[in-house]
């Protein structure tokens, strides 16, 4: 079945609810130009445990390598087809190859079905945080995320459901993690071998066009309440003004020392981001609170009138920053007004 490729291979041993395009979500998971695929799980396609313990890593990959399966090119794209592919994989990696499971973190079906690969590929990616060692390149298993592509593609392209999925599933990874789509590579860019297929390796500048499109209606909202939002004891928690996006927002008397509170996220790729704070205003409120963003060519200071304009977005302006989790601004408390600083929510969004 995966004779050719698994050969070659042989050597070497290797969420939450869907999020749609347009939303603001209080919680501060990123709102999505594409619904979060629906992954099939381990358990759920029947995969066999593992021989042995796999290797679970802290750190994030930085990549993706797009692999064909090298199997035919079944007219059956339905589900149960897709299920016994993935079993059918797992077998021989295991029972031929000799692996503790399956090489890869996730495949993709002729029909268009996603399924984990090798367990833990699913939770990790979830969380968006470390990954487990795959089995799919040597030298880039601790690194690359893998996604078999059922089929064998040297004289023909992936039909249109196998190819829209990979746009959306590539997207998703970059967006958890923090992978630019410029990082999606083929298996042989990196290993002496035809896969993806000569005919499908010349579509990944494609690919990496259609995943970045996913990407540029990226949005994300973190609010005082979301786990991108810290702050010391020293800042109190107030419903007072109906102006408050969502159930409260935060405050702080000014004070010259370093106290301010933060808002984070993971970016899915480097670019321009346009920020927007929403703040309560009041009379009796700071007329100059320090903003700092931590934009990738260096800290920048934006000033904000909070005894105005409140209940509303305001647009800090648009800076570049890097991919992947970071601080974007902080809320500074060392001012030379007199009045509570209030922190309540960043939106950011990709331009």
């Amino acid at each position: 079945m995966l004779s050719r490729r698994s050969l070659m291979r042989n050597a070497v041993m290797l969420g939450t609810g869907a999020t749609l395009g347009g939303l603001e979500l209080l919680d501060g998971a990123p709102a999505l130009a594409v619904a979060t695929p629906t992954i099939a799980s381990c358990a759920t396609w029947g995969a066999r445990d593992p021989s042995s313990a796999l290797t679970l890593l802290s750190n994030n990959p930085n990549k993706i390598l797009i692999h064909h399966t090298d199997t035919p090119n079944q007219s059956d794209t339905s589900q149960a087809a897709a299920y016994a592919l993935a079993r059918s994989i797992q077998n021989y990696h295991m029972d031929t190859n000799g692996w503790s499971d399956t090489g890869q973190h996730f495949t993709i079906s002729r029909g268009g079905y996603v399924m984990e690969g090798r367990h833990y590929s699913l939770s990790k990616l979830t969380a968006g945080s470390g990954m487990v060692q795959g089995a799919h390149c040597p030298g880039q298993n601790t690194q690359a995320i893998g996604i078999e592509h059922e089929g064998t593609y040297m004289t023909v392209t992936p039909p249109a459901a196998l190819y829209n999925e990979s746009v959306e599933m590539c997207a998703y990874i970059c967006t958890k993690y923090g992978i630019a789509p410029t990082e999606i590579y083929g298996h042989r860019d990196f290993y002496a071998t035809d896969c993806p297929g000569d005919a499908f390796y010349p579509m990944l500048p494609q690919l990496r066009l259609d995943v970045a499109a996913k990407l540029a209606a990226w949005t994300l909202t973190v609010d005082n309440t979301s786990s991108g939002f810290r702050a010391s004891a020293n800042w109190g928690t107030s419903t007072y003004s109906t102006q408050r996006y969502g159930t409260d927002y935060r405050y702080a008397n000014p004070t010259p020392a370093s106290d301010a509170a933060y808002f984070s996220a993971t970016l899915p790729s480097a670019g321009s981001y346009k920020l927007e704070v929403w703040y309560a205003a009041n009379s009796g409120y700071n007329a100059t609170t320090p903003h700092v963003v931590f934009a990738s060519t260096g800290n920048q200071t934006v000033t904000v009138n909070q005894t105005a304009n409140g209940g509303k977005w305001n647009s800090l302006g648009t800076f570049s920053f890097n991919a992947g989790a970071q601080d974007l601004v902080a809320v500074s408390r060392w001012t030379s007004g007199t009045g509570y600083v209030i922190a309540d929510a960043l939106r950011i969004t990709k331009v």
